[in-house]
């Protein structure tokens, strides 16, 4: 039988959960995705599953990353899918926050890396990378993960 993973889609959710792993000394491994889920991912979320003990996978649309015009509106959402997916590999935790979660009100810290963000798509979208990286940190300050695990399609 394929056990579905846990949905948590606050941050003390979130948090509560992973303590109570790394209290038992379980490694945490993490996939970032906007969901959608494909192949790719499928693959990043065994190898993640491979190296760790619990497999956390975000799903969250990063409204940062898009530029008004931009297909922020028709992104596929595609969260039951999405799930079934990720219980078919094993995926232990699924992290559905909100933008409450990840941009909180008051919030004034962004993530601006010199000399990357205008390479590669940057050069056409220069709020790309920005978006991109402010909201990776900011994942990565939630879930705190040993290892993550992204893709080639993330260089």
């Amino acid at each position: 039988m394929i056990k579905s993973p846990i949905r948590l889609r606050t941050l003390s959710a979130l948090r509560e959960t992973l303590d109570e792993h790394r209290r038992a000394g379980r490694s945490i491994g993490f996939v970032p995705t906007m969901g959608a889920l494909h192949d790719g991912h499928v693959s990043l979320v065994r190898t993640a599953g491979e190296k760790t003990d619990i497999t956390v996978v975000s799903i969250f649309v990063n409204p940062t990353q898009f530029a008004p015009g931009e297909d922020l509106d028709t992104y596929p959402r595609t969260e039951e899918a999405d799930i079934a997916r990720l219980a078919e590999v094993g995926t232990d935790i699924v992290y559905l926050p909100g933008i409450e979660e990840m941009d909180p009100e008051g919030s004034k810290t962004n993530v601006r890396v010199e000399d990357m963000s205008d390479l590669l798509d940057g050069q056409f979208r220069p709020h790309f990378f920005y978006g991109v990286a402010t909201v990776v940190a900011r994942l990565f300050v939630h879930v705190q993960p040993d290892v993550a695990v992204f893709g080639e399609k993330d260089f």
